[in-house]
C-alpha cells in the first residue's frame, strides 16, 4: 500500500510536482540549457554525473521544500544515487517533505497512427520492487500523441492503463502520461479523443484503484475538469510540453484543479555558472511562479 502520509500530501497538498527525470536521450539538451556543453564530458558516466549534480543543486535549494513542491519525479539513475549522503528518495521525503516518484518507461516506439506507444518494459516488475524498497511512492511513464487519430489515441491510452494496473499491483501509484504534441494543427480534436479514451479506462478501474494523470495543457480551459473530479483519479498534473514557463503558467492558471509537473520550464533560467545565491534566487522565483499557477484554479 502507498505511504498514507505521502498519499495525503499528493491528494490534498498545495503545490506542484517537479519533473527531474530527464533520460539519457534528453540529458544533453538539459545540460546545454544549464550551460554545460557536450565537450564538458567525455562519456555517458560523466554526463550523468553532471546532470545528477544539477538535480542535487535544485533539490538542496532552500526554496525546494514540500511547502510548495509536493512531489518530484526521479530518473532511475537518480533514485540509485545519493543527495547529501542519503539515498535520493529518502532525502526527498525525510529532508525536504517532497514525495518521490520514478520514471519507469524506456522510451517511445516508432510512430503508428499518429502516436507513439511505449517500448516494451520487460524489467518493470523488478524495477517496481526496487522502487518500493527505496521508498518511492509512485511512477511515471510517457507516450506521445501527434494526431487526432482514434486508433492511435486508443493504443496509447490502452497500453498506459494496462501497464498502470501492473504498477498498481506493486502498491505504487502510476502517473499516466499521454502527451499531446503542442504544435499539431488538430490539437483540440486530439484532446477531445483523449478525454473520451481516458474516461472509458478510468470508469473500468476497480474500487480502490487510483491513478494520476499527466496531461498536456489543453486548448479549451477546464477540458479535463471531469478527470480532476473522477473518483479513480488521485491528481491531475500538467506538463509544460515545450511552452515557455510564462505561457505554461498562464495556461495552467485557467485549469481548475490541475497542478504543474514541469521539467524544462522548471529549470529555465538556471545555469551551472551561477553563484549559489544567484541559483537559489532564480529557483526560488521559479518555484513561486509555478506554485502560484498551480493553486490559481
Amino acid at each position: 500500500m502507498p505511504n498514507q502520509d505521502q498519499l495525503t500530501k499528493i491528494r490534498d497538498g498545495n503545490g506542484f510536482i517537479a519533473a527531474l527525470d530527464q533520460s539519457g536521450g534528453s540529458t544533453p539538451k538539459a545540460l546545454r540549457l544549464y550551460g554545460v556543453e557536450e565537450d564538458a564530458y567525455g562519456s555517458d558516466a560523466e554526463m550523468f554525473d553532471l546532470i545528477h549534480a544539477m538535480r542535487s543543486r535544485i533539490a538542496q535549494a532552500p526554496a525546494f521544500t514540500g511547502d510548495q513542491v509536493v512531489g518530484a519525479i526521479l530518473f532511475e539513475m537518480t533514485m540509485d544515487r545519493e543527495i547529501d549522503g542519503k539515498p535520493t528518495a529518502t532525502y526527498m521525503w525525510n529532508d525536504r517533505g517532497v514525495v518521490p516518484f520514478l520514471k519507469v518507461d524506456k522510451g517511445l516506439a516508432d510512430e503508428e497512427n499518429g502516436a507513439q506507444v511505449m517500448k516494451p518494459m520487460p524489467e518493470l516488475d523488478a524495477l517496481c520492487e526496487r522502487a518500493v524498497a527505496a521508498g518511492v511512492f509512485g511512477t511515471k511513464m510517457r507516450s506521445v500523441i501527434s494526431a487526432a487519430n482514434k486508433a492511435g489515441v486508443d493504443a496509447v491510452v490502452n497500453q498506459q492503463f494496462e501497464v498502470g494496473k501492473q504498477i498498481l499491483g506493486h502498491g505504487l501509484v502510476p502517473i499516466i502520461e499521454p502527451e499531446v504534441t503542442i504544435s499539431i494543427a488538430d490539437k483540440a480534436e486530439t484532446e477531445d479523443l483523449l478525454l473520451e479514451a481516458l474516461t472509458a479506462q478510468l470508469d473500468a478501474l476497480e474500487e480502490g484503484q487510483e491513478v494520476m494523470l499527466k496531461l498536456t495543457l489543453p486548448e479549451a480551459a477546464n477540458l479535463y475538469k471531469p478527470l480532476v473530479d473522477h473518483p479513480r483519479v488521485l491528481r491531475v498534473v500538467a506538463l509544460s510540453g515545450g511552452y515557455s514557463r510564462d505561457e505554461a503558467n498562464a495556461r495552467l492558471s485557467q485549469n481548475t484543479g490541475m497542478i504543474a509537473s514541469f521539467s524544462r520550464a522548471l529549470t529555465e533560467g538556471l545555469s551551472a555558472q551561477q553563484s549559489d545565491d544567484e541559483f537559489n534566487g532564480t529557483i526560488k522565483g521559479t518555484i513561486q511562479s509555478i506554485y502560484d499557477a498551480s493553486v490559481a484554479g
